[in-house]
C-alpha cells in the first residue's frame, strides 16, 4: 500500500480484510511518508510514524519483517503475520 494506509476510514475493517486475503506467507508492504523527519514536504495529516504504524499492524496481528530504507521521504515497512 503506497501513500494510502493513513487515508482509511476505517483501517481495522481494512486490514482485516487484507490480511484474510493474505496468502500464508504472504507480505505486506506499507509505503508511507516519514512522520518523524519535519525535513519531509508533506503535511503532518499525510504522515506516519514507524512506531505508529507498528502499533497499527500488531493490533492487527501483524509484525514487522524490515523498514527498507531504499526511499528518501518514506518508510518502506514488510510486515508478515505473526
Amino acid at each position: 500500500m503506497v501513500d494510502v494506509y493513513h487515508e482509511f476510514n476505517f483501517p481495522i475493517e481494512m486490514i482485516t480484510s487484507i490480511k484474510n486475503a493474505l496468502k500464508p506467507q504472504g507480505e505486506l508492504f506499507l509505503i508511507e511518508y516519514r512522520g518523524e523527519d519535519p525535513k519531509v514536504p508533506i503535511k503532518k495529516i499525510h504522515k506516519m510514524t514507524e512506531k505508529q504504524a507498528v502499533k497499527e499492524m500488531e493490533a492487527a496481528g501483524f509484525k514487522l519483517k524490515s523498514n527498507i530504507k531504499n526511499l528518501p521521504w518514506q518508510h518502506c515497512m514488510v510486515f508478515v503475520l505473526d
